[in-house]
């Protein structure tokens, strides 16, 4: 996406447009509705819902947690862009499984979350809140406006419960950053009390957050701890988000105020490292460390500052250096696969390349959180120079399935072998047997297994065994080679190469084990000749895949969905070559809500009924896309839109079975 493509000042949300998320800046807007009557509404609705990590569903678990508060250069960047944009190197977040909330942050009046990244963190059991922010000198006339009366206070609390709900995410940070009449206080406090109650009531397990700002008594006053000033507001939602300025008394101070609510005081840290404690920045665990001791929970804000700043190091190295310092200190918040179908080609959101099936589909730098996968949990090992296997996610090999890939590359000497962790996991095993199906692609003799970690407890007891599924090769040597160390060693029992891309090899095994869990997978790096004379080792880990045996997906025939456009929009220049603007839509005839993680859009552009090469577009997370100015080249007589569904496991619909439009070239 070109910033030429960006919203101009005179930007009209209720006219057909390339869609992008935006935020709220009136009360008026707010009161009156108007968003949801915009152009953008359908597409900026998140479609992931939250995966639960806790034993009681939707609720946080009873234990400290991470907060992670992103603002970012105003807010709205390369994220706004809701069907994708076109920086290769736009900032992500990965790390998902060391926090627990996410809060999109900007300085407008309502920031709504974009929904790339409501669809990533809750993909990864994270929730994710919005920002309602009043400050400055018009902080001060908005807030006697929608503090007029309490029926006024609750009205616009409803109106950011309906937008939390109607998009997808769960609840809101409220930061009255302003100095009050003291009047004005009780009224607050509705408004605050009744946000929470009708989030809490529209979305089980939704949070509404207090920002350490406004006191109890009318001044802004940050109190860096929680006190009689700022606990009447927090007596009456989720938690308080802490101002980071405090000292290091300050956390076992307010855990003492909060008494058993402690894991709800979140005690903030400026990554910036403006006045906080520990001086932020590559000193952040300094602050984790005393906030973990006093065993409160943490709120970090504005970890971009890895990405805004100039670091020693490329982006990359520097984010998972700078995380590492976050899991030592403070532990890992999330885990995963829980749940099956359980799919992973370790996509981060961005690359120069996407890939479908092991064929490349485009080869244009892209950006999307929407579209990334479950994030592994590689261990940063410091110094790669002195690791015998580098592991790294590859954005410029080649990737079995969208812009990225896991690779291991380096030294490895005859017999030795080394694991690599990819996830932690708790999948509860019921002596159902499961397909475990990875891609391979590798360099000489090197090959990639996958150790399974599996976990029985009884009277209390854990006992942990590995399993390994190894690459394909010769089943008794490589029992031979493995046995003294994994229990069970399991050859793939179906190996195919892609005819398109002979150079993936895409293993499938069965497991069955009765009443464990499976608790992590490993990468194994071996050599399938442990005499080879050659040390150089190079393989790369395209995509993992668990399911139950039996499921295989189902996509409904062509015939079986309706397609539709709106809002089409012919060109034409001089030279006869034509532009196309249109919404299309999607659904299947039977009204039965389809269950597709995701669709691929592609065109094929039609001379006289011969059909050209199919052209990657786009992809959706909704039943929707905006084709924006399409070029179509004089001579086309017909345009063919593709709607490729694709399903939680990976699979995906081939393109001849896929729904379509089908569009005449007008002669204009």
């Amino acid at each position: 996406m070109s910033t030429e493509d960006a919203p101009q000042p005179g930007f009209d949300p209720n006219v057909p447009s390339t869609p992008v998320s935006y935020p709220i800046k009136t009360l008026e807007d707010l009161k009156q509705r108007t968003y949801f009557n915009s152009f953008h509404f359908q597409f900026n609705r998140a479609s992931i819902p939250l995966s639960y990590s806790s034993v009681d569903g939707a609720s946080l678990p009873n234990r400290r947690r991470m907060m992670v508060c992103h603002d970012m250069a105003g807010g709205y960047i390369d994220d706004k862009w809701i069907q994708g944009g076109s920086n290769a190197d736009a900032y992500a977040i990965w790390h998902w499984y060391l926090m627990d909330v996410f809060i999109y942050f900007s300085h407008n009046l309502v920031t709504l979350p974009p929904p790339c990244w409501v669809n990533a963190a809750h993909k990864h059991g994270v929730k994710v809140l919005g920002t309602f922010i009043v400050e400055w000198d018009e902080g001060k006339v908005i807030a006697e406006q929608f503090l007029a009366t309490t029926a006024v206070a609750k009205m616009y609390a409803e109106r950011l419960s309906e937008l939390a709900v109607a998009l997808g995410f769960d609840g809101w940070l409220i930061n009255m950053e302003v100095s009050l009449n003291v009047e004005k206080i009780p009224i607050l406090k509705e408004f605050v009390s009744h946000l929470t109650e009708v989030m809490h009531s529209s979305v089980p397990g939704s949070l509404v957050i207090w920002y350490d700002s406004v006191t109890i008594d009318g001044q802004l006053k940050w109190q860096d701890q929680l006190n009689d000033s700022n606990k009447p507001f927090f007596d009456v939602c989720d938690g308080i988000f802490i101002n980071y300025t405090w000292k290091e008394d300050y956390p076992g101070l307010s855990a003492a105020v909060a008494g058993n609510r402690k894991f709800d005081v979140y005690m903030g840290i400026d990554v910036f490292g403006r006045g906080t404690y520990g001086g932020g920045q590559w000193t952040t665990n300094v602050a984790l460390d005393v906030i973990k001791e006093n065993d409160v929970s943490a709120a970090m804000f504005a970890p971009g500052w890895v990405y805004e700043r100039k670091q020693a190091t490329d982006f990359q190295t520097a984010q998972n250096q700078w995380w590492n310092l976050v899991e030592k200190s403070w532990g890992i918040s999330q885990i995963y696969p829980k749940v099956l179908p359980f799919y992973s080609n370790f996509d981060q959101g961005h690359g120069y390349h996407l890939a479908v099936g092991g064929n490349l589909a485009s080869d244009t730098p892209w950006n999307n959180l929407s579209n990334q996968s479950f994030q592994p949990c590689l261990e940063f090992f410091g110094d790669a120079a002195t690791e015998t296997i580098q592991t790294f996610i590859n954005f410029k090999e080649a990737s079995y399935s969208g812009g990225g890939n896991i690779t291991f590359q380096g030294v490895l000497q005859g017999d030795a072998y080394i694991t690599r962790r990819i996830f932690q996991g708790e999948i509860h095993l019921e002596n159902l047997p499961l397909r475990f199906t990875f891609s391979v692609k590798a360099e000489g003799s090197s090959v990639i297994g996958l150790s399974l970690e599996i976990t029985n407890k009884k009277d209390d007891v854990e006992k942990k065994t590995l399993i390994l599924l190894a690459s394909s090769g010769d089943a008794l040597l490589t029992i031979e080679r493995f046995s003294a160390n994994f229990s069970t060693v399991i050859m793939p029992h179906h190996v195919k190469k892609l005819e398109t891309a002979p150079e993936w090899i895409i293993q499938e095994s069965n497991v069955t084990i009765k009443e464990s869990t499976l608790t992590g997978i490993h990468a194994l790096c071996y050599k399938s000749d442990p005499k080879s004379t050659s040390s150089d080792y190079h393989a790369v880990l395209g995509h993992i895949s668990i399911q139950a045996s039996a499921n295989n997906m189902v996509f409904p025939s062509a015939s079986e969905w309706h397609v539709e456009s709106q809002n089409l929009n012919w060109r034409s220049d001089s030279q006869g070559n034509k532009t196309l603007s249109l919404k299309i839509l999607w659904k299947l005839i039977s009204n039965v809500a389809s269950i597709f993680s995701k669709y691929n859009i592609y065109v094929e552009n039609e001379t006289n009924e011969l059909a050209q090469a199919s052209k990657y577009v786009g992809l959706a997370l909704v039943n929707a896309y905006y084709v924006s100015e399409l070029l179509i080249p004089a001579g086309v007589s017909s345009v063919k839109l593709i709607i490729q569904a694709c399903g939680i496991n990976g699979d995906f619909q081939e393109l001849a079975d896929s729904p379509f439009l089908r569009l005449c070239v007008e002669d204009l």
